[in-house]
């Protein structure tokens, strides 16, 4: 592939911390990876080094865009990171996903990546404008949260310029960490990597272009065509209520705008009203899911608006104004904005009442407070743990007398909020206390502390509570020890598969896209028999034994998992396998992506031949896996799943209406049919020589057979 095609800015700049070298190399030796989380794996993997930890000076995280991102085409605002992870066991290789408008700004000053390697004496940032790059000191805000950090950099960039930091949480190597962008934009698991090179963050300002090969009237016709099949976020394509236009509604959809919801924090409030399927200038007031995180009321009293990333029309972030924040907890802004996990964790720690003050205050103080130190709550998992701990009364057992007594209990009994206050300060500052603090620093790097503390029915100290039984932790792949993130709980068998693959929660919403999108059982399952074949979708809580219709469902939406990633585009909209317009028989495109890469670049693909270059980065990854673990049997060593996965509901076995259990057998059985779909061995669930070669990488192949890890 020549750089004469569109999309691409054709240079991956290089930042040796150590040395203060700065340099470029084309983009060119890459191209075969699509951008973003491929170009980060390829980096990666060509600067691999035995046993090399995520907070060795010499790992390199690599911060990359791809093809679309810049370009305008819709939800094209993500930019990937990429690196050895503290937050996984063995440090393994994995990417994050950050929106926003810093990806764009990159492509903007001529960059496809940016890829960091060594160590500085001191706190620097790196600022980037088009051609100069330099290296700056960050003395000044070191130890200061990402709120403070990113509007110095701001000031001292531009309001024109994008950037990102770290807060604390990563200064103090603490693995549970990211970084964060100005809007509640972050990407989780790498910002002890940017602690412990002393690179507290990246200002970039691009006066360039993005150059897109079609035309415009080609570009609108796509856009219109997307605008008419597009739903809200995760793609739910009914509201959340009965509605004059629409056939069906959901109440899980994120499809929110209603008669009873307002932005009311406005300076001139918004009433929303309906907003119908075929409105396509008012998609922006869908998706307003403050009332996920808050409830109604307190979503007319603090929502001010809707906000998101750049080119994209779903809006799904909250920006809110939120008096109490100043008031009560003396924080610095009443403001916060985030959609999601950010204002979900706390409540899930703290056992609050759904559109209670309560619930309302422990999300949005607890979202203000892990934005600014930079926390990553690893989907949730470190939240479960401590609430399924603090129930079986672990901590007396665990925690010094000191400790013990230093923490403040009757704030979490009593769900004040105030306790985050308290609980997110240790995370962050892990070593400024008197007593070890364990607390901070078992939810700061649960890994470790789960080993340190035997939670695994060995230790009788705690009455043998064994940390992966327990069916309410979430623990869900006992190996990688990620959260269960749309697994059985919400697709069989499909779910399950997705949560094997990847070496952190896999971060993937393709399937989410299809089984939340709120149509009816039946429509839903007609979509999946015609894409994948007979029998991909279960109705949720009532599970049938693996077929091959499911194993293709699960290998289609890894795929499509990554190519976005790849690409860069949003993979909390895409794909649109649905839609909402009934004329369509609800059908959507899945071939949109395939259609934006073209047009923009050139390159005039298929579905299917895109499809093929996005497995070409998951056979690298599965490969990077073996290599890392030095592991001939990742079956065995990497896809193992939590006990509580198939004992939960003793009562009820595997295929019982009103369990998400699965059956110990089945899975072994779909791993099998798995590993054969994507050409791995199907005892080792390592890619064999064969399947290398065939996507280019017989230098993978090359470094797994020198080492002994190639299947026979």
């Amino acid at each position: 592939m020549a750089m004469n095609y569109g999309g691409w800015a054709g240079k991956v700049l290089w930042v040796n911390l150590t040395t203060s070298e700065i340099w470029t190399e084309p983009t060119e030796k890459y191209l075969d990876y699509l951008g973003g989380s491929g170009i980060g794996y390829k980096i990666l993997w060509d600067h691999h080094v035995d046993g090399q930890l995520g907070t060795d000076p010499e790992n390199v995280i690599v911060y990359s865009i791809g093809p679309l991102t810049g370009s305008g085409v819709i939800c094209s605002g993500r930019m990937t990171v990429t690196s050895r992870s503290p937050a996984t066991p063995g440090h393994l290789i994995t990417d994050g996903h950050v929106g926003g408008h810093i990806g764009p700004e990159f492509k903007y000053a001529g960059y496809d990546a940016l890829a960091v390697i060594g160590k500085a004496n001191s706190p620097v940032w790196i600022r980037i404008e088009d051609d100069k790059v330099s290296i700056e000191s960050a003395t000044a805000i070191w130890g200061k949260g990402t709120f403070d950090s990113n509007a110095e950099l701001t000031k001292l960039m531009g309001q024109d310029a994008q950037v990102f930091s770290i807060g604390q949480a990563g200064e103090n190597l603490v693995p549970m960490s990211g970084f964060m962008t100005p809007g509640g934009h972050a990407a989780g698991g790498h910002g002890a990597v940017m602690g412990s090179k002393n690179l507290k963050g990246v200002g970039v300002h691009g006066t360039g272009t993005c150059t897109i090969k079609a035309s415009r009237d080609e570009m609108r016709a796509l856009d219109d065509h997307i605008l008419g099949i597009i739903g809200s976020n995760n793609n739910n394509v009914v509201p959340s209520t009965p509605q004059s236009w629409a056939e069906y509604y959901s109440s899980g959809s994120r499809w929110k705008a209603r008669d009873e919801i307002k932005w009311g924090a406005a300076d001139e409030p918004v009433e929303l009203g309906e907003v119908a399927w075929n409105e396509r200038n008012r998609i922006g007031y869908r998706c307003s899911m403050a009332e996920m995180y808050v409830g109604v009321e307190y979503t007319n009293k603090w929502l001010k608006r809707m906000g998101g990333c750049h080119a994209c029309p779903i809006r799904c972030y909250c920006e809110m104004k939120v008096p109490e924040l100043k008031s009560r907890f003396k924080f610095k802004s009443e403001y916060i904005t985030n959609t999601c996990g950010g204002f979900i964790w706390g409540n899930y720690l703290m056992p609050t009442t759904a559109g209670t003050e309560q619930y309302a205050l422990t999300a949005t103080a607890g979202a203000y407070l892990r934005d600014d130190y930079g926390i990553f709550s690893g989907y949730g998992l470190t939240h479960h743990i401590f609430k399924d701990m603090k129930k079986a009364d672990l901590f007396k057992h665990l925690l010094s007398a000191e400790e013990f007594a230093d923490v403040p209990w009757e704030q979490w009994d009593n769900n004040e909020p105030e306790f985050l206050v308290d609980l997110y300060k240790r995370v962050a500052f892990p070593d400024s206390y008197p007593h070890e603090n364990a607390l901070g620093r078992m939810m700061g790097d649960p890994v470790s502390y789960i080993d340190i503390w035997k939670l695994d029915g060995t230790n009788p100290v705690i009455d043998n509570w064994n940390i992966y039984a327990e069916s309410n932790v979430h623990l869900f792949n006992r190996s990688m020890r990620h959260a269960l993130h749309h697994a059985s709980e919400c697709a069989s068998q499909v779910g399950t598969l997705i949560n094997v693959i990847f070496n952190r929660d896999p971060m993937c919403h393709s399937h989410i896209n299809v089984v939340n999108g709120g149509l009816p059982y039946d429509i839903l399952a007609e979509v999946c028999a015609e894409k994948f074949g007979e029998g991909a979708f279960d109705p949720v809580k009532w599970y049938t034994p693996i077929n091959q219709g499911k194993v293709n469902f699960a290998k289609w939406c890894v795929v499509k998992n990554v190519l976005h990633d790849s690409l860069t585009i949003c993979n909390w909209v895409f794909p649109l396998i649905i839609s909402p317009d009934k004329e369509k028989n609800y059908r959507g495109d899945s071939s949109i992506e395939a259609q934006m890469y073209s047009l923009v670049t050139g390159d005039k693909v298929t579905e299917e031949e895109l499809d093929i270059m996005a497995e070409r980065t998951v056979q690298l990854h599965r490969a990077f896996t073996a290599l890392e673990m030095n592991s001939n049997d990742l079956r065995r060593d990497h896809d193992v799943l939590s006990d509580w996965v198939y004992d939960i509901d003793p009562d009820k076995n595997f295929g019982d209406q009103g369990t998400i259990k699965m059956d110990r057998d089945d899975i072994q059985k779909a791993l099998g049919m798995f590993y054969e779909a994507w050409g791995w061995d199907s005892e080792t669930g390592i890619p064999t020589r064969a399947t290398l070669e065939k996507f280019g990488l017989g230098y993978a192949a090359d470094k797994l057979a020198a080492k002994g890890l190639l299947p026979g």
